[in-house]
């Protein structure tokens, strides 16, 4: 495998306007990725597809596939209580988890990510929430995708407690969604990729935008894209853009850095 750059949907969120003439929507977003943009794959939120029906869907795979821009991953940010004792609250998570799946699938998605929160120094709660997540993947592995768990509130927001979930979740298909620059965990960013790197199906890039004089507004983005690739990792890396400047511009600069980096011996 190779490092695919690709864009996460919320990185072109101000670019986007139903009222506009012609109208700007996420159908649109596929088409201008790749051929305004370069790149060839889209992280999609979940929260830029309410009241999206299935007929919705079908079109948006039907555009990615026709831009060569595929729907690669459905993140869904709400971090997910599964770990909760009340039964009820278990019930709906997994169902939720079921209908993200079938999304994920009704997308063409390879994988689904969620955020998990669960306390921190609480087996029974650990416990509690490894069987949650268990009896979900009999769901998603049957949709044929991979769940990618991203840090959330407790114990999700460190590398050792996520990685530590993942392993006795266990399984073929489970696996990290890492962002360099989260805001969910206070670790050291270079060390938080390198630790999540081997479990990630995918790894999100900050992007805060670009200094007039060109340096980037956040964390050094090839520092991030060296610290994944000296621990193996060739998978998919996704610039996230959450500055207040030009989109467009801003991606293409942060493409520019991001291969640089891939491309450097």
């Amino acid at each position: 495998m190779t490092l695919l750059l690709s864009l996460t949907s919320g990185s072109l969120r101000s670019l986007l306007d139903p009222k506009a003439d012609p109208p700007r929507t996420l159908h649109d977003v596929p088409g201008f990725t790749s051929n305004q943009l370069g790149l060839r794959g889209l992280s999609l939120h979940v929260d830029m597809l309410s009241g999206a029906a299935a007929a919705d869907l079908d079109t948006l795979r039907h555009r990615a596939d026709q831009a060569g821009c595929p729907c690669l991953v459905l993140v869904d940010d709400e971090p997910l209580e599964i770990a909760s004792e009340d039964a009820d609250v278990r019930a709906g998570v997994l169902d939720r988890l079921g209908r993200l799946a079938a999304a994920a699938s009704r997308l063409g998605c390879n994988s689904l990510s969620v955020r998990v929160s669960l306390p921190a120094g609480d087996e029974a709660a650990l416990d509690r929430g490894i069987e949650l997540v268990q009896q979900a993947m009999v769901r998603i592995e049957r949709q044929e995708l991979n769940l990618l768990l991203a840090p959330g509130p407790g114990l999700a927001a460190t590398s050792e407690g996520l990685s530590d979930l993942i392993k006795r979740v266990g399984g073929f298909r489970i696996g990290a969604l890492p962002t360099y620059g989260d805001p969910h965990t206070q670790e050291d960013p270079i060390e938080f990729i390198r630790k999540m790197a081997p479990y990630a199906g995918a790894i999100h890039l900050r992007c805060e935008g670009f200094k007039r004089g060109g340096a980037h507004r956040g964390l050094d983005l090839a520092a991030g894209v060296q610290a994944a690739k000296a621990v193996g990792y060739q998978s998919n890396l996704v610039i996230d853009y959450v500055g207040e400047g030009d989109p467009a511009a801003d991606i293409r600069r942060a493409a520019e850095v991001l291969q640089a980096a891939i491309d450097a011996e």
